[in-house]
């Protein structure tokens, strides 16, 4: 039988970039096997190096110089230092350009020309090549040249319009996520890009560019509540927990904290108010069906949030779960990975850190049956395979790469 590598194994990824989006998508493409050469600046690299504390602490429980929000992005990759922004440093970064499949940038519109890296400069070296700009706003449109950051873009593309608790309630008002979804949305979009790519490029054998902006990936990511607007309209509001199409979906609150049910049908609705010990509310016309009851929200949730309290938060569970209705805590990240179901799935990991000896880490969702995915190291210290890759792919020896001036 055939051994069965890394479903992207033999794939080699030129990374430019830095911070999360551009890193994300890169890490993705790590975990399934390429080769990822993640280019940064001498002496200070990705910018998230320094987004600390907290670092990494090695086994004395000191910290590293390895900030954690780094190692959030980066496992897998190899680390090269390079000065782009010098000719000598330009024309390496050409040269690795074209020994890779797949090279992921997220500088400004317009800021690799300059140097010669921009798509078409590289097209002409390697028409194989699968380039992908990842921008606040895109390659064309007014907004073009602006720069983009995931909290204004959270903003701009609607998602604080509908997040937070309304203008009414105690600390009212919009709120961003409480992590960079903008980014990590756009990083996945960016990998489905680039992986789409990779399978027409077995068809032609041509590479091509793809551009990838914040906000695009922001307004679509809306999904209902766009269609919501589109459809009706009329632009949904900020509802705190309460969800604009379901009811009830949101957090309750117990005698002694707060569960979240998420009910999803009728039928699931029958059975909550049996277990409520209030069945007729289910034969009420007003809240027989979904449709009913988000019209009627305001006469439903108050009487459902009496029963609610009289029970404590994990009575809650059980019985919930014992009726198949969809119920859950609201657990803190100490919770989250003490959890059962996520120990089981192995969703917390620790890689070999040559400062750290183990560095912890969060496994990638991905399941695969013949090729899963490999772990092989934690994020690299600046520059760390500068000369093993340079002299792998280039064929420089050492006083060549020390001519670099690289750090």
């Amino acid at each position: 039988m055939m051994e069965r590598t890394a479903p992207l194994a033999g794939i080699r990824v030129l990374d430019l970039t830095r911070v999360l989006a551009g890193p994300w998508c890169t890490q993705n493409l790590a975990d399934l096997g390429a080769e990822v050469i993640k280019i940064e600046r001498p002496g200070s690299g990705d910018d998230t190096r320094g987004w600390g504390p907290p670092y990494v602490r090695d086994e004395h429980g000191q910290d590293t110089s390895e900030a954690a929000y780094y190692s959030c992005a980066n496992r897998n990759k190899h680390s090269v230092t390079v000065d782009l922004a010098s000719e000598q440093g330009a024309e390496v970064i050409r040269q690795l350009a074209r020994h890779c499949d797949i090279l992921v940038e997220n500088f400004k519109v317009g800021g690799l020309k300059k140097y010669g890296l921009d798509y078409e400069s590289l097209k002409a070296i390697n028409p194989a090549l699968i380039y992908c700009s990842i921008t606040g706003f895109g390659q064309t449109g007014p907004y073009a040249q602006r720069p983009g950051y995931d909290f204004m873009i959270q903003g701009m593309g609607g998602l604080m319009s509908v997040t937070g608790e309304k203008d009414s309630m105690p600390g009212g008002g919009p709120q961003k996520a409480g992590v960079a979804v903008v980014d990590l949305m756009t990083g996945m979009y960016a990998t489905v890009g680039i992986l789409a790519a990779l399978n027409e490029r077995h068809r032609s054998g041509l590479g091509q560019h793809i551009d990838t902006a914040l906000l695009d990936c922001q307004v679509a990511m809306m999904a209902n509540q766009s269609l919501n607007y589109l459809a009706s309209g009329q632009a949904p509001v900020r509802a705190g927990n309460a969800h604009p199409n379901l009811v009830p979906y949101q957090v309750f609150a117990a005698t002694d904290g707060h569960l979240i049910v998420a009910v999803g049908n009728d039928t699931q609705f029958k059975q909550y108010c049996r277990v409520l010990g209030c069945p007729e509310l289910a034969l009420d016309v007003r809240f027989a069906t979904n449709a009913a009851r988000v019209r009627h929200r305001s006469e439903l949730i108050p009487v459902l949030e009496q029963y609610m309290l009289t029970r404590g938060r994990d009575e809650w569970l059980d019985v919930l779960e014992q009726a198949g209705i969809p119920a859950g805590p609201i657990n803190t990240l100490a919770q989250v990975f003490e959890d059962p179901q996520v120990q089981a799935r192995g969703m917390q990991l620790a890689l070999p850190h040559p400062l750290a000896g183990t560095a912890p880490a969060v496994a990638s969702p991905l399941r695969f049956s013949a090729t899963p995915v490999q772990y092989k190291k934690a994020s690299p210290l600046l520059g760390e395979h500068t000369y093993e890759v340079l002299e792998r792919i280039l064929g420089m020896d050492k006083a060549a790469v020390d001519a670099l001036n690289l750090s």
